[in-house]
């Protein structure tokens, strides 16, 4: 796909305006008419119209959800944050950082301070007018060694957040960083005002927060003073809380809802078939996990988790829970769009005379019980059957024990030893091994601690040079491969349902469909 290709589709998909359009063009050499013919092709069939009151269905709500984006965990508050807040940067449909609250950023020579130039005029739901002080609120909020943030182990490395002007902040890092960008456009790291209670959900975001009842439903209005150009059409949405695939789905075609995620691939092609509907298939990073406890009994223990990994037939899982609509995953979450992918690693493959071999070795002779929901991912519970099957062909003691979808990323996930998991991927290969695989990352949900890997991972991030990051990096998932706690069996494509009214949803690699109530209108 060539460069003027790509701003096409990225104007159709609704994740450039006009404007950047006719910018971004115009840096290719495309003439002024050419550039005007192309803008009205490409927003022809999909200019945004305003009003209707949209429906989400999403999965991954539970009882103690929180508005606090601190406590963001699954795709449900995910959502709604994307709805009343803003970062400093996100992520286009190519995975590009590009401008969100701050306009520009500039990193100094060594990259170990970055500076961001902030919008001006950008307004809070409470009138207050967005300043720097509000931004470096914000991000402290994260930091620390006492946050239980889940951003707070890929902002380690910052040391200082300062506003150095009304609408400047610098980023002071104890070593070079490349991927400070990239860092901030987490949605954990939404901007809201100075002193502000967290869970109030003040932002600047397209939507204002009027209700919210915590594994329910959240119901907003939209934001008449809305910044940003091309976004946040819709009136109103209201986020309803279908954690059941079945139920979702059934939502969708009855027209409950215009918008679901996480559909089940069994029923992907009949949904395609039916009327009024459509289904979004993107591949991205997502990767549904088993990730095993490495401080508890007998997880801690390498040989028994290379038994585990060995005892699973990977091929036969992507064939029949993913249908074909992703692909074959091997134990590290590095995707192979990346471009620091280590494609030297030999592909693990199902071999139960390895898997047994291991197991004796370990000296384990008990039961190895893998916790499960569909709660975990979709097709979650199939997939433990299946993960069944071929471990007591290999000769294993495994057994599945299936738990309660409610609180099961509370009472489950990193507090059973062995369960289900799943990951959206993250925009960079550091920025997923920080908040999941560094020892002290809050989502380090394996519990799997090495002082060589961290201090790897810190010296990666902090290399200038392409290939100099790309040795490093091949060799943290080399450890990770060799010795880490996480069964990686599959990379999910993300699967949508939607309206066939509803248009402008931006097709992405990475944690797509996060920003839908933005984004997204109706014919």
């Amino acid at each position: 796909m060539s460069e003027l290709d790509r701003l096409t589709h990225l104007a159709r998909a609704g994740a450039l305006s006009r404007r950047e359009f006719l910018d971004r063009a115009a840096t290719l050499g495309v003439g002024a008419a050419a550039s005007s013919l192309l803008a009205r092709t490409a927003f022809a069939q999909e200019t945004p119209q305003q009003g209707g009151d949209l429906v989400l269905g999403i999965d991954g709500a539970g009882a103690s959800d929180s508005l606090d984006p601190q406590t963001y965990t699954a795709t449900y508050m995910q959502t709604v944050g994307y709805q009343w807040g803003n970062c400093l940067t996100e992520l286009d449909a190519s995975n590009e950082v590009i401008p969100e609250l701050a306009e520009s950023w500039e990193p100094n020579e060594e990259a170990t301070a970055w500076v961001f130039k902030l919008r001006k005029g950008v307004q809070f739901h409470n009138g207050k007018e967005m300043t720097a002080e509000d931004v470096v609120y914000s991000i402290n909020l994260h930091r620390g060694e006492d946050s239980a943030s889940g951003a707070q182990g890929y902002l380690e490395p910052i040391t200082d957040v300062q506003a150095t002007a009304p609408d400047e902040v610098t980023i002071v890092l104890e070593a070079p960083n490349a991927d400070v960008p990239y860092v901030i456009s987490d949605y954990h790291l939404v901007i809201m005002p100075k002193d502000a209670d967290p869970s109030a959900a003040i932002g600047t975001g397209a939507f204002v927060i009027e209700a919210f009842e915590p594994g329910v439903r959240t119901f907003a209005r939209r934001n008449p003073n809305y910044w940003k150009d091309g976004r946040g059409h819709a009136d109103t949405v209201e986020t309803l809380a279908i954690n059941d695939i079945t139920a979702r789905t059934s939502a969708v075609q009855t027209g409950q809802v215009h918008f679901v995620n996480r559909l089940d691939p069994k029923t992907v092609d009949l949904l395609k078939r039916g009327p009024g509907l459509k289904v979004h298939d993107v591949p991205g990073a997502g990767h549904y996990t088993f990730p095993m406890r490495c401080d508890t009994p007998p997880f801690d223990n390498n040989d028994v988790r290379l038994a585990i990994k060995h005892a699973i037939d990977r091929n036969a899982v992507v064939d029949t829970i993913l249908r074909g609509y992703g692909k074959v995953g091997n134990d590290h979450p590095i995707p192979e769009f990346d471009p620091f992918y280590n494609a030297e690693l030999p592909q693990r493959e199902y071999d139960p005379e390895k898997a047994v071999f291991h197991l004796q070795k370990s000296g384990y002779d008990g039961p190895l019980t893998l916790y499960i929901s569909d709660a975990a991912f979709t097709g979650a519970t199939d997939a433990a059957t299946l993960y069944l099957e071929h471990a007591v062909a290999a000769g294993l003691p495994f057994e599945v024990q299936r738990v309660p979808e409610d609180g099961y990323w509370s009472e489950t996930w990193m507090q059973r030893p062995f369960c289900g998991s799943y990951w959206g991927g993250r925009p960079t290969a550091d920025l997923m091994l920080a908040v999941a695989y560094q020892s002290d990352a809050a989502w380090n949900e394996s519990f799997w601690r090495r002082e060589d890997f961290d201090r790897l991972l810190r010296e990666a991030r902090g290399t200038l040079d392409v290939e100099k990051r790309k040795e490093l990096y091949a060799e943290l998932q080399r450890m990770i491969w060799e010795d880490g706690g996480e069964v990686i069996p599959m990379f999910n494509n993300y699967l949508f349902g939607a309206q066939e009214n509803l248009n402008g949803f931006v097709e992405a690699p990475v944690l797509t469909g996060l920003r839908v109530a933005e984004q997204v209108w109706f014919a």
